[in-house]
């Protein structure tokens, strides 16, 4: 199954490149892994069923990916699959040769397969949730097809947002069902069902029943018939509408017997079934016909899998595969008269049946099945959802009543796509590609020819039909069944059915006159009531104000510690209180808490930076005190950082003394609210242990990778993944920050001044203005500069066996840079620096990557250490790891992160002051900036 996903995945990302290359013939390579996936269905249909596949994913949190083959799974891969291969084949003829977008829309398509097959046989909760997203994020993508269509927009974004709300609420429940089961294995679950509470299956339902478009879900579905029609065949007819039904199958043996399943689920699908048919009747649009029809069918699904019988299991399984054989040739049917005819709509076509008669055939044949005539599998599916439901009045009135509304809506659809109308000219109809005719008229005949198979079909699906406690009325799948009281009410239906169909015209009317409220209109109001409550909100609380923003998070923090105090259950612990443990830590507490509050009372912009730079000081020595030089040289090495950065920033702003907004008690007792509440977080968190902290076992791991040093091994061995993560986490938040200042510039480097590079050849190339140059910094920097890029690389290299590591080295070089930068301004930031920030950062964030993955190449696993010891003349002896690799990439991104700051923060303020009025420069730097601000 695995192969299978992935080489779905494989084919949509080729998709672009074979379109390009050869245009519409490339959808029959894109119908290869449907093929094989419907191949593997057979096969493993034919080899006996159930079949598990299982790899760990995340075994310590019990995450795997887990598939599971059972005849309700063969029934659905069945459909993805060969729905998909037709669809696909006749997307080669629909759309025109050259289309834009015809690539993206077969990537997507293919991608979409492939997420609704791993979502159909995913025996995980948490893993069919993702593959139920993806199907949301794709059928968005195929939905808005056409960019530049409002209504595309629209239709896709209304899906979108339903589909998405109804899954998180489904998420919600899967974690209650999992945590009350203990376990997050489907199978396991439905054959020993947990407890539930009556909200968990809510929100379960919520999810199915919004894929399903069930009321009042309903809307998002005739909106995305704005979709190409090869889309409407797949997503609404025989794919993604069915996973909310088939999430209720898969459930249904479970909690198909509760009450609160059924109260839901019957109800909701008889309303939907008779809303749908009903606004059937009074559509001209043929594809929003047969999505309201669809709607209507969904309905009757989920009252068959929501009543939760056996036999109305049996009869809803007849009745998915069927619902899609015929629906699915519908919607391709109406793709070829929209090309041959142009037109959909029921009032203008006329004379097309005459025009297209095999055409035509293939649609009555689907409509009839779609009707429930025999000897079709839509017959053999509505006979046998009447006889399950016999001993449910409320739910067999419903169905015999959509069963009428059915019949009617297939004739509409009929008679308005192909017959001739009295007083309007035939249209001129053209030839239908085989590549379009060939899967519609498959589809249609396999309803005919598979109906007397549906016996056969129906002990084949008992192994998923059996797991229902509620045997329910006995019902019977098969295409003719004899005299029965179903067989009446079914033609009762039919008759009915023609009656609304002769009085389509005053039906119409009067489904005119009683539309009181456009579900259209009530979402997109909805919507924009929303928008606006957001803004509403956001303007209250989001007022460009970071001391505002600072003031209700730290108010937050000290809300939530407090309700958890009162509510956690925490008074029960023991805190023990100890002093201090050795005598410099409440030497350096002293200095802590005087830096804090001198913070306070600091009025100079430069002087608060300075004195919360010492407070990150006194931390690390705190760390030093603890046992941690590490932390300890990290603390110090980016506080010092941070400090250079303050300083680049606040030369920009205004030397009016720093004044408080909110009044001393306040920021003070809120300050000391959230150190109480941090403290004592830490303290109770540190007294609820029950287990050995995990830290003993670090040194043991540390010695068996080889390192001295149990950070280093932590960073690099045990947590390289969060390591590599941070390093790509820190590059896009300087290209963030970085943007910001050249948000107005076109170029984005810094080039040296004119007088920069006539004394660039010198060895003192500063080009500051008249009255900031000093000599003996500059000269100092210059006489240091190589000797403390030496002190980075060794911290670098020692990194695994004593105090450094990539980053302490990163920083280091950063600060050499900075002096320089700080003593010569930006010419001699680019003679120190002479490649560009974004080359840095890129190869330092491709080493990291390459050097993690590179066991892979060699057989092992991702992250694993591979060294080796050699010997070098003069130098001795030398280990070499593919740790010192991935710790050479994070110095070069942690090089490349000072340089952007230095450049944005640095070197463009610097040419900012050099073009203000009255700047003092040299004549060749004005000439110089000025030329920088023509660019």
């Amino acid at each position: 199954m695995e192969s299978l996903l992935i080489l779905h995945a494989v084919a949509a990302a080729c998709a672009p490149w074979l379109v390009a290359r050869l245009g519409r013939a490339s959808f029959a390579l894109l119908a290869l892994p449907p093929a094989a996936g419907f191949a593997y269905t057979i096969w493993l249909a034919v080899r006996g069923l159930p079949s598990r596949e299982s790899t760990p994913w995340a075994p310590v949190l019990g995450l795997e990916l887990s598939f599971r083959v059972d005849p309700l799974a063969v029934v659905m891969m069945s459909l993805v699959t060969g729905v998909g291969v037709l669809v696909l084949c006749y997307s080669a003829r629909y759309f025109p040769e050259g289309e834009a977008g015809l690539g993206r829309y077969g990537g997507v398509m293919v991608a979409f397969a492939g997420s609704m097959l791993g979502l159909v046989t995913a025996d995980d909760l948490l893993l069919l949730y993702v593959f139920w997203e993806l199907t949301t994020v794709f059928s968005y993508l195929l939905i808005g097809y056409d960019p530049a269509s409002r209504t595309s927009r629209q239709a896709a974004m209304k899906a979108l947002v339903v589909t998405t709300f109804g899954g998180l609420a489904m998420l919600a429940g899967f974690v209650l069902l999992g945590q009350a089961a203990g376990s997050y294995r489907i199978s396991q679950i439905v054959a020993h069902p947990p407890g539930l509470a009556p909200a968990a299956l809510v929100l379960v339902l919520a999810g199915a029943l919004s894929k399903s478009a069930i009321f009042p879900f309903s809307t998002w579905l005739p909106a995305a018939m704005a979709a190409p029609t090869p889309v409407s065949a797949y997503l609404h007819a025989a794919a993604m509408v069915k996973a909310g039904v088939y999430l209720l199958a898969r459930l249904g043996p479970a909690f198909g017997d509760l009450a609160w399943w059924r109260a839901v689920a019957v109800p909701l699908g008889v309303a939907t079934m008779l809303l749908g048919g009903w606004r059937a009747l009074r559509e001209n649009d043929l594809k929003r016909l047969l999505a309201y029809g669809t709607v209507s069918q969904l309905g009757l699904l989920v009252v068959l899998f929501g009543t939760g019988t056996r036999a109305a299991a049996l009869a809803g399984a007849g009745m998915l595969a069927a619902h899609a054989l015929f629906k699915a040739a519908l919607f391709l049917v109406v793709g070829i008269v929209d090309r041959a005819a142009g037109s959909r709509d029921l009032r203008e076509l006329s004379g097309v049946g005459r025009a297209a008669p095999w055409v035509c055939g293939v649609a009555v044949l689907a409509g009839a099945s779609m009707a429930g005539l025999p000897p079709l599998a839509g017959f053999a599916g509505k006979e046998a959802a009447l006889e399950s439901l016999l001993d449910s009045p409320f739910a067999l009135a419903g169905v015999v009543a959509g069963a009428a509304l059915t019949a009617a809506y297939t004739l509409r659809f009929l008679w308005g796509a192909f017959a001739g109308k009295p007083g309007r000219q035939a249209l001129p109809v053209r030839r239908t590609p085989a590549a379009m005719f060939a899967p519609a008229a498959l589809l249609s005949v396999l309803g005919l020819a598979l109906a007397p198979f549906a016996p056969w079909y129906a002990g084949a699906v008992s192994g998923y039909t059996g797991t229902f406690r509620d045997p329910g009325h006995q019902a019977h799948l098969a295409a003719w069944a004899g005299p029965s009281l179903p067989l009446l009410l079914s033609a009762a239906a039919l008759a009915a059915g023609m009656l609304l169909f002769l009085a389509r015209e005053p039906v119409a009317q009067t489904g005119v006159a009683l539309h009181a409220v456009d579900s259209g209109q009530v979402f997109w109001s909805a919507v924009r009531r929303l928008d606006r409550f957001a803004i509403q909100v956001t303007g209250l609380i989001q007022r460009g104000s970071l001391p505002d923003y600072l003031v209700l998070t730290l108010v937050a923090t000290v809300g939530v510690g407090l309700f958890s105090l009162a509510y956690g259950g925490a008074p029960h612990l023991h805190v023990p209180v100890v002093a201090w443990q050795r005598p410099e830590q409440p030497v350096i507490a002293v200095l802590l808490t005087a830096a804090a509050v001198l913070a306070l009372y600091a009025r100079a912009s430069i002087l608060l930076a300075l004195v919360a730079g010492l407070t990150g000081y006194c931390t690390a020595l705190l760390f030093l005190a603890h046992g941690s030089p590490d932390l300890a040289l990290t603390q110090f090495l980016a506080e010092t950082l941070s400090l250079v950065v303050f300083a680049l920033v606040l030369r920009r702003l205004p030397v009016d003394p720093v004044k408080g907004r909110l009044p001393m008690p306040f920021r003070l007792g809120l300050g000391l609210a959230v150190g109480v509440v941090a403290t004592g977080a830490g303290m109770l968190a540190t007294a609820a242990r029950t287990t050995e902290p995990v830290g003993a076992l670090m040194g043991g791991a540390a010695e068996q990778a080889g390192a001295r040093n149990v950070v280093s091994a932590i960073i690099l061995d045990i947590r390289a993944w969060d390591t590599l993560g941070e390093s790509a986490v820190l590059v896009v938040l300087t290209l963030g920050v970085t943007s910001l200042v050249f948000l107005r510039r076109r170029a984005y480097r810094i080039e040296p001044s004119e007088a920069g590079r006539r004394r660039g050849t010198h060895w003192l190339a500063a080009t500051l203005p008249r009255g900031q140059r000093a000599l003996a910094f500059e000269v100092a920097a210059r006489l240091t500069f190589h000797t403390v890029l030496t002190l980075s690389v060794f911290l670098m290299v020692i990194g695994h066996s004593a105090v450094g590591g990539g980053f302490a080295g990163g920083i280091v070089a950063g600060l050499a840079i900075t002096v320089r930068f700080l003593a010569g301004g930006r010419n001699e930031l680019a003679a120190a620096v002479p490649v560009h920030a974004g080359v840095l950062m890129g190869a330092g964030l491709t080493l990291s990557a390459g050097t993690a993955l590179i066991g892979l190449l060699f057989g092992r696993a991702a992250l694993e250490m591979l060294a080796t010891d050699v010997s070098v003349p003069v130098v001795g002896h030398v280990h070499l790891s593919t740790g010192l690799l991935f710790d050479l990439g994070v110095y070069v991104s942690v090089v490349g992160m000072v340089q952007d700051v230095l450049r944005a923060l640095g070197g463009e303020l610097d040419r900012q002051i050099d073009t203000e009025p009255g700047a003092e420069t040299t004549p060749g730097d004005a000439a110089a900036s000025g030329a920088e601000g023509r660019a």
